[in-house]
């Protein structure tokens, strides 16, 4: 299993029901990119870290490596605002205001990822997908996606085992030989996903499958204190926000 879903299943939150953390994970999400980029993304970044690194007990060091990515990706997005191509000055030259919208998306994109990785990390994908049919998605969706996440775990495993005998075998000791591991991975990675596919209808053949995947949900009540701190939490951080953004220069 991949690091924030072994978080997940060992997460505090874990016998909350989804519903609560999606309206907190996805209402911090929805703050970060509808409030002012100043101050309401900072403010929205410092309550779902408090969140994350108090509440849903989130280990610093899992949280970094996991928010490293989408934060590469924020940067990656925000540099290009600060050229613009063609004008008088040259075919590419400095924006006017290019580190001022940098600077305003990087806030925003970080705090909503945040927002997002709260959900992550306290909610497993097994507690999301089957109550997907309850709220209306058609269960042959549903049905692909857990296929999907399961040989999803299976093909890294494969993957990782695969990788262990190349360098075994001292097939990542030149540039050459790692280039030829690295073909040779693919095409085992390949047929694996064929081969795991097709044990997986034998098996589920086997057992009477008529088109639809029961998978025992365990049961969890909606807290209603829950979602009412969850709403004070929201209507603080966009009250406190408006009230900076008219003192704040």
């Amino acid at each position: 299993m991949l690091p924030i879903d072994v978080a997940a299943h060992s997460s505090r939150w874990r016998r909350r029901h989804p519903c609560e953390k999606a309206v907190l994970g996805f209402g911090l999400t929805l703050c970060a990119v509808s409030l002012p980029p100043w101050p309401g993304a900072p403010l929205v970044a410092a309550a779902t870290l408090a969140v994350l690194l108090g509440p849903a007990g989130v280990p610093a060091r899992q949280l970094w490596r996991a928010f490293r990515i989408p934060l590469g990706f924020c940067v990656t997005g925000a540099v290009p605002l600060l050229f613009q191509v063609g004008g008088p000055d040259g075919l590419v030259t400095l924006a006017p205001d290019g580190p001022r919208h940098a600077a305003e998306l990087l806030l925003r994109t970080s705090a909503a990822s945040l927002g997002v990785l709260l959900f992550a990390f306290t909610t497993p994908v097994s507690d999301v997908l089957p109550r997907l049919v309850r709220a209306g998605v058609p269960a042959p969706v549903v049905d692909v996606a857990l296929v999907m996440y399961r040989i999803g775990f299976l093909l890294l495993d494969a993957v990782a085992r695969v990788r262990q005998a190349q360098a075994a075998r001292l097939g990542l000791t030149t540039r050459a030989a790692t280039w030829r591991s690295l073909a040779g991975l693919g095409a085992t990675a390949f047929v694996r996903a064929f081969d795991r596919a097709q044990r997986l209808q034998t098996g589920l053949a086997g057992r009477g499958y008529d088109g639809t995947l029961r998978v025992l949900v365990p049961e969890a009540a909606v807290s209603r204190r829950f979602l009412a701190a969850t709403a004070a939490l929201l209507a603080g951080l966009v009250a406190l926000t408006l009230v900076l953004e008219r003192s704040l220069p």
